[in-house]
Formats: C-alpha cells, sequence, structure tokens
C-alpha cells in the first residue's frame, strides 16, 4: 500500500468536472484507492463522495493506492491532483 499527502493545484478545486475526471483517471486501475482529509476518507472511484469533500486549490489531502497497480495509479492521480 503507498500512501502520500498531495496539495490540490486545480484552480477551480474540486468541483463537478474536475471530480469527474479524477474519478476517470482512478477508474483506470484496479487498485482501490482513497482520497482523505481531516476525518474523511472517500472511494476515488465514487463521483459523489468525491463531491462531498469539497476540496479546493490548496487543500492538502492524503491518497492512499492498494493494489497491483498502485505505483502508476499513485503516480497519474498526483499528475492530475498537481496540474502536472
Amino acid at each position: 500500500m503507498l500512501a502520500k499527502n498531495i496539495v490540490i493545484n486545480i484552480p477551480s478545486g474540486l468541483e463537478a468536472r474536475p471530480v469527474a475526471l479524477l474519478v476517470q483517471v482512478a477508474s483506470r486501475y484496479e487498485s482501490a484507492i482513497y482520497v482523505e482529509t481531516g476525518d474523511k476518507k472517500v472511494n476515488a472511484k465514487s463521483i459523489m463522495g468525491m463531491m462531498s469533500m469539497g476540496l479546493q486549490s490548496g487543500d492538502e489531502v492524503t491518497i492512499t493506492a492498494n493494489g497491483e497497480d498502485e505505483e502508476v495509479a499513485m503516480e497519474n492521480i498526483e499528475k492530475y491532483l498537481t496540474g502536472n
């Protein structure tokens, strides 16, 4: 299992379209992927769960990935969330 703290660098924050794109990125992988902040932990493949987090640019989250493709999943989710 991998875990990494990431600061979101998406100018609009995670509103509807950016959340949908994040869910698409996460859904490409077999690994279980979660986004955690404060006391909330949500499956990154759940559009409703991700929308409920109300994340903004500059917020720090912890991403966890667990599975066969966890390294590439973590790398690509980090790229998306940091705008790289």
